[in-house]
């Protein structure tokens, strides 16, 4: 076998630890084998490695990634999202250590909007992919391995000879996603894993100022042909047997024509497959859900994120919460399983606002939707962020952090975590930068966020320890209170492929 061209680990995880034990799903890695299709048409080798798949009893120490990534390819990518890029800059300084030579590059979502400020303080990041990845990876690998000028590179973060940071020129969109081949699905154990996920657009034209999604894809969409999407669940189901499917974008329900369209492809097919996606309250009708449910759909996700209509204007959302209950109230009589997601703790949203929502919550929870709350999250890339970060102090807790952020470094009592000694260096340096990493940090904690957590708590949202059973989630990410074994839950990000 060829030696290698480069070595690339996903590190997206959804991993969660409990007092007793740990709760982790594997997620076939889009994203990753997305990209090392892309680069094994263009002849390149890739050794692609998993870190779903450590066996290690303590994976969340940058050595264990040393341990890992043993004798990698001479260009080594690290694909993160934002919840574990501290850890995985961390490694990557383990990583160059061991292996000087290596050329690393940071890939995925984890950097968006940070890039530059990365390349400046961590200098064993040796580049940064920024946008789609079917493109860039293989133009970066032959402008590597032939010597020449990375700035010529569209699509990069890099070094330039006297050690400044450039950003080239941004990398021009795919606008025909069918004209992308399937994932790289040879390269992983497709009967290993637990969710399989599809996308059939990349990018959201909303404009909903706590959406990191939407920036990743700069607000702009793109999208599958119905054929295109059925012909991979079609190879999935033959390959793998697999039965259930999430559509991990959030856009999935982008118009009715669409969507009525793939249901009735999908009913002709005859395929005995199920599947999830997500929707939104002003673009979904009786008529779209009463096909959806007979083509297959089991759950449908709505993204409400207030009960307040003032505060559903100021995030943009683009819907009221009269709309939101009577969607949901409709959905609840047509599939097996509806999802309200809502988002708490907005520096804006007043006590009042704020009573409204957990009014919305208990209302539909009594419908019979699942309400799965989650606490704000930070990420520098969002409207909400830039626009509110000198307004409202950052403040940082190590025993609650937004469930986005969970990194499995902590220990999880529901209510609320607990960083054990071993790990506090890693929050430590989270500390060091908040403005890498606010995601992790909070907008006025004791008069925005604990307030209203102590409500939260009151209705069994975020029940305590001994409370578990019978309970709602406490959060979109807890493989525990969110989902059973081959149930996905609400990693969308990891459809990306930037990087």
């Amino acid at each position: 076998m060829p030696a290698a061209d480069l070595t690339l680990l996903n590190l997206n995880l959804l991993y969660v630890r409990y007092l007793e034990g740990i709760d982790r799903e594997l997620h076939v890695p889009l994203g990753c084998l997305y990209l090392t299709r892309a680069l094994e048409d263009a002849g390149y080798v890739v050794d692609f490695r998993d870190y779903q798949l450590n066996t290690f009893d303590e994976p969340f120490l940058p050595d264990r990634i040393v341990e890992f990534l043993h004798d990698p390819a001479p260009v080594i990518g690290f694909s993160v999202m934002a919840n574990l890029l501290p850890f995985a800059l961390l490694a990557m300084k383990e990583v160059k250590q061991r292996y000087p030579d290596r050329f690393l590059v940071l890939g995925g979502v984890g950097a968006k909007a940070v890039e530059e400020q990365i390349m400046t303080r961590f200098p064993w990041v040796d580049a940064i992919a920024v946008g789609e990845g079917e493109r860039t990876g293989p133009e970066l690998l032959a402008a590597w391995q032939a010597g020449a000028d990375l700035r010529q590179v569209a699509g990069l973060v890099v070094r330039g000879p006297d050690g400044q940071v450039v950003r080239t020129p941004r990398r021009e969109r795919i606008r025909n996603l069918d004209a992308l081949p399937l994932p790289a699905f040879h390269k992983v154990d497709l009967p290993r894993y637990q969710g399989y996920g599809l996308m059939s657009t990349r990018g959201c034209p909303y404009p909903c100022t706590f959406c990191s999604v939407a920036p990743v894809w700069d607000h702009d969409s793109t999208f599958r042909s119905v054929d295109h999407i059925i012909a991979e669940m079609r190879h999935l189901h033959e390959q793998a047997g697999v039965k259930m499917f999430l559509f991990q974008d959030e856009f999935f329900v982008c118009n009715k024509p669409k969507v009525m369209a793939f249901c009735q492809k999908l009913r002709e097919t005859g395929l005995p497959v199920l599947w999830k996606a997500f929707g939104r309250v002003d673009l979904t009708d009786r008529e779209m859900m009463e096909t959806m449910a007979a083509a297959g759909c089991v759950e449908l996700r709505f993204g409400i994120e207030s009960g307040s209509d003032r505060v559903l204007q100021l995030v943009k959302k683009g819907f009221t919460a009269e709309q939101a209950i009577a969607r949901v109230g409709e959905a609840v009589q047509i599939f097996p399983r509806v999802d309200a997601f809502y988002v708490w703790g907005f520096p804006f949203e007043t006590m009042e606002d704020f009573h409204q929502t957990v009014f919305q919550m208990v209302m539909l929870r009594k419908m019979g939707a699942r309400i799965l709350p989650s606490l704000l999250c930070l990420l520098p890339q969002t409207e909400l962020f830039r626009e509110n970060r000198e307004r409202y102090p950052l403040d940082f807790s190590p025993s609650l952090f937004p469930e986005y952020m969970i990194t499995g470094h902590e220990i999880s009592h529901l209510s609320h975590f607990q960083v054990a000694p071993t790990h506090r260096p890693i929050y430590e340096f989270i500390q060091e930068h908040p403005d890498i990493f606010p995601g992790f940090f909070h907008m006025d904690l004791a008069n925005n966020v604990l307030p209203k957590l102590k409500i939260l708590k009151k209705f069994g949202f975020y029940p305590e320890d001994r409370e578990l059973s019978g309970t709602d989630s406490c959060g979109a990410h807890s493989p525990r209170t969110t989902a059973a074994p081959g149930l996905a839950t609400r990693v969308a990000e990891t459809t990306t492929t930037a990087g």
